[in-house]
């Protein structure tokens, strides 16, 4: 009875051996395939950014033709196709996700109080005349549970997407990526910058900076939580 009994049991723990190596198996395949599909997509995106480089430096070079340069002269030889590799980095935000930046780096956490990430360095292009602006982020959200999940590149990287967008705009995508990705019982963002398209032109008014917030969830419902996460964001 015994041997039978142990048998049995023996069978059992190679059968669920086999399956869960069968799981794990299936859970790498899945990894690799998203990682084989990321390449993909990459060098997909170089191929379109190799073929579309000719039409944007011909563009630059009408442009500086038509403001009067030389653009056969040595400084401005090679300008109009540098320019265009920069106009393509900086606005690479426009295929990138939020899968992209994170790259399944959340983790479950014990913790379920307020997390503020301050002061984040943001760049970015104003759509209005395509010129830059830069400043602060500070993100902030509270888990939904004490075993909440916990990103770290997404509160590192998410700001840093280089979109052309307007920093209202800019603020609420940040929000709603984050919200997105972790399922919160809140996120909230503030954005301090200065945009060059006050400063450089327009009024030329050299100290002033724009600050916007997007509140979602608890910090919404919440005036106690919103009090604190502006408080403790507002602090030098």
């Amino acid at each position: 009875m015994n041997s039978h009994c142990n048998g049995k049991v023996g069978e059992t723990a190679v059968e669920e051996f086999h399956c869960n190596n069968g799981f794990n198996d299936l859970i790498i395949d899945t990894k690799k395939s998203a990682v084989v599909h990321r390449k993909h997509e990459v060098s997909r995106k170089e191929t379109e950014d190799e073929s579309r480089l000719p039409v944007l430096e011909a563009a630059y070079t009408s442009i500086l033709r038509h403001l009067g340069e030389d653009t056969d002269r040595d400084g401005l030889l090679r300008t109009p196709l540098r320019a265009a590799k920069a106009i393509q980095f900086l606005t690479k935000g426009y295929h990138e996700t939020i899968d992209d930046i994170l790259n399944n780096a959340i983790f479950d956490e014990d913790h379920d109080e307020m997390v503020i990430v301050k002061d984040i360095d943001v760049f970015s292009l104003c759509e209005h005349h395509l010129v830059p602006f830069f400043g602060k982020v500070t993100p902030s959200f509270v888990f939904q549970t004490p075993f909440g999940d916990l990103v770290g590149p997404l509160v590192t990287s998410a700001p840093l997407l280089s979109l052309s967008r307007f920093t209202l705009r800019l603020t609420k995508q940040i929000a709603m990526g984050i919200c997105d990705a972790l399922q919160p019982k809140g996120v909230a963002v503030v954005v301090e910058a200065a945009h060059m398209c006050m400063v450089m032109r327009g009024v030329q008014k050299m100290n002033s900076r724009t600050v916007t917030s997007t509140m979602l969830g608890v910090y919404l419902e919440d005036p106690k939580t919103r009090e604190e996460f502006l408080a403790l964001a507002m602090r030098a």
